[in-house]
C-alpha cells in the first residue's frame, strides 16, 4: 500500500493564562484550551453531540416532534453517552420579522414560543440548539435569516435560552463569508450566553483555514445524503483539513446518516467510525423516537463515541491507501492509536497497518482492542496489525503499546 500522507504528530498544548484585576494578575492558571481571537466562549473541548431536525424531517417540524425527541434521547439512554444538543434547523419561523424586526416563530407550528422549549429540553437536562442563517433569508426562503439583524438575533437567542447555533450561508447578496460570519460571532459574545457557534458554510471558501477564530466548527462539505458514495466523499473532502482541528474547533462533514435507511449496517458502521475517528460533530439525524436496535447499536457505541470524545483532540488521517482499501489513524491520549480499516472495494481484502505508519515503535508489543465487537485481540501484535475487511465495511481498533 502506498503512503499517502506522513507520520501522525502528537502535539500537547499549554496555554498559561494570568488573569489580571486592577492590574495585579490575580490567578495563573494551566489550561488545556486555546486562546480565541473573536470567539471566546469556552464551547467545544470536545466535538459536540446531539441531534439535528434537517436530515430525516426537513421542513416537517414542530414544538411536539422536538419536545418528544427531547424525550427520547433521555429515555434511550443517549444524553447518557453524551448526546446532549437537540438542534432545530430550518423552517421554524414566520416568513417576516414583527414591527420591531424580531424573529417570530411559527404559529402554526411552535404556537408555545421557543423559550418554553428551551426550559422543557432543559428540563431534560438538554441543551436547545436553533438554526438562522448569514443571508437575507434561509436556505429553505420560508423565514429571514440574519444578515444585517445579528445582535437583534444574537439577543434574541440568548433571552431564549439557545444553547447552539447553525449559521447557513444561502441567499447571502454575494458578501463574502469572511466578511458576514465574524459578524455574527462579535454578536453572540456581547449577548453574554455561551452559544455554540457552528459555520454552515459549506466549505466554499475554505472555512477550515479562518473558522477557528470565528466558531467552534465548520462545515468543510457540502450536504450530506444517506447513500454511500455521498458519505465517503464528504468523509474524503473533510479528511484534507484534519491538520486544522483542535479542541474549541473542528471541522464538519455534515450530521449522521445513521438510520435513516439509505445505507447498509456495515456501512453505517464506516460512517459512524469515520465521523467519529475525525472528531466530527456526532450529530444524529434519524428520527430518535422510532430508532430500530440496530440504529441504537451504532449510534449507542460507547467505545467510539469515546473515541470522538478523547482530549487530546487529534483528528485521524488516512495514513496508507491504495485503491479500494484504506488505513485511518489517530492518536489518543494515554498513549493509545486508533486504527480503522476501510475496504471501499466489491470483495473482502486484507488490510494491514504497519507501526511506522501510525508513530508506533517498530518494536513495540502491541495490545489491540476490536471496538465494535468490544474485545481485546488474543494475540499480542509485533510490526502491524492485518484484518481481513468484507466490502463497504471497516474494522475499528485502539492500539496500546505494552512492551
Amino acid at each position: 500500500m502506498e503512503r499517502k500522507i506522513g507520520v501522525l504528530r502528537l502535539s500537547v498544548v499549554l496555554l498559561v493564562t494570568v488573569a489580571m484585576c486592577g492590574g495585579v494578575a490575580a490567578s495563573v492558571e494551566h489550561h488545556d484550551t486555546y486562546r480565541r481571537y473573536l470567539l471566546s466562549n469556552g464551547l467545544g473541548k470536545t466535538p459536540p453531540m446531539g441531534w439535528n431536525s434537517w436530515n430525516h424531517f426537513a421542513c416537517n417540524i414542530s414544538e411536539s416532534t422536538i419536545r418528544e425527541t427531547a424525550d427520547a434521547i433521555v429515555t434511550t439512554g443517549l444524553s447518557k453517552l453524551g448526546y446532549k444538543y437537540v438542534n432545530i434547523d430550518d423552517c421554524w419561523a414566520e416568513l417576516t420579522r414583527d414591527k420591531q424586526g424580531y424573529l417570530v416563530p411559527k404559529k402554526s407550528t411552535f404556537p408555545s414560543g421557543i423559550k418554553a422549549l428551551a426550559d422543557y429540553v432543559h428540563s431534560k437536562g438538554l441543551k436547545l440548539g436553533i438554526y438562522s442563517d448569514a443571508g437575507y433569508f434561509t436556505c429553505s426562503k420560508t423565514m429571514p435569516g440574519s444578515l444585517g439583524h445579528e445582535e437583534q438575533d444574537a439577543l434574541t437567542f440568548a433571552a431564549w435560552g439557545i444553547d447552539y447555533l447553525k449559521y447557513d450561508n444561502c441567499n447571502n447578496g454575494g458578501i463574502k463569508p469572511t466578511i458576514r460570519y465574524p459578524v455574527m460571532t462579535r454578536a453572540l459574545m456581547k449577548a453574554g450566553r455561551p452559544i455554540f457557534f457552528s459555520l454552515c458554510e459549506w466549505g466554499d471558501m475554505h472555512p477550515a483555514l479562518w473558522g477557528f477564530p470565528v466558531g467552534n466548527s465548520w462545515r468543510t462539505t457540502n450536504d450530506i445524503a444517506d447513500n454511500w458514495a455521498s458519505m465517503v466523499s464528504r468523509a474524503d473532502m473533510n479528511e484534507y483539513y484534519a491538520d486544522l482541528a483542535r479542541p474549541g474547533g473542528w471541522n464538519d462533514p455534515d450530521m449522521l446518516e445513521v438510520g435513516n435507511g439509505g445505507m447498509t449496517k456495515d456501512e453505517y458502521i464506516i460512517h459512524f467510525s469515520i465521523w467519529a475517528i475525525s472528531k466530527a460533530p456526532l450529530l444524529i439525524g434519524c428520527d430518535v423516537r422510532n430508532m430500530t436496535a440496530e440504529t441504537v447499536e451504532i449510534i449507542g457505541n460507547s467505545e467510539v463515541i469515546a473515541i470522538n470524545q478523547d482530549p487530546l483532540g487529534v483528528q485521524a488521517k488516512k495514513v496508507r491507501s491504495e485503491g479500494d482499501l484504506e488505513v485511518w489513524a489517530g492518536p489518543l491520549s494515554g498513549y493509545r492509536v486508533a486504527v480503522l480499516l476501510v475496504n471501499r472495494g466489491p470483495s473482502p481484502e486484507p488490510i494491514t497497518a504497519n507501526w511506522d505508519d501510525i508513530s508506533i515503535p517498530q518494536e513495540s508489543v502491541v495490545r489491540a482492542r476490536d471496538i465494535w465487537r468490544h474485545k481485546y485481540l488474543r494475540q499480542k501484535l509485533v510490526g502491524n496489525l492485518t484484518a481481513t475487511v468484507n466490502p463497504h465495511a471497516g474494522k475499528m481498533y485502539i492500539l496500546k503499546p505494552i512492551a
